[in-house]
């Protein structure tokens, strides 16, 4: 079963490599903490601040090339956790059919933002990061 989340949170401390995002499942009270890196937390923070940049940054290059080669994004799944390593999908639409890309979930996040389109979580995946405590705590 897929669970509709939100970006709750992005934790930025200084001097550290490694961020963490929160997604909130909409209708509900879990929290799903992902740890990260700086440029990815960065280019999420980016977006949602609307900060410009001169030139295309990654994320903004991938969107680039979808929409170019006339596709869109339809949503973005964190789909499983294995060794406390969280795995995503985006999924594009093109041409009529519907293509689902494996990713990083900082990288379909990003994306996410930038395309405006939901995000869910597996409900096995809420399972599994609850059984795994060093993934809930922040």
């Amino acid at each position: 079963m897929l669970i509709e989340v939100e970006l709750f949170q992005i934790v930025m401390t200084d001097g550290v490599e490694t961020q963490a995002i929160v997604l909130r499942e909409l209708n509900g009270e879990r929290k799903l903490p992902i740890f990260i890196g700086s440029g990815e937390a960065r280019a999420i923070e980016r977006k949602l601040k609307d900060i410009p940049v001169p030139r295309p940054l990654t994320h903004d290059l991938v969107m680039n090339i979808i929409e170019k080669m006339g596709g869109a994004i339809s949503r973005v799944l964190i789909n499983d956790l294995r060794d406390e390593t969280y795995y995503a999908s985006i999924e594009i639409l093109q041409d009529g059919a519907l293509r689902e890309i494996d990713a990083r979930p900082s990288d379909a996040i990003a994306l996410a933002v930038r395309s405006g389109v939901a995000i869910f979580v597996e409900e096995q995946v809420f399972d599994r990061t609850n059984k795994a405590p060093g993934l809930t705590k922040l």
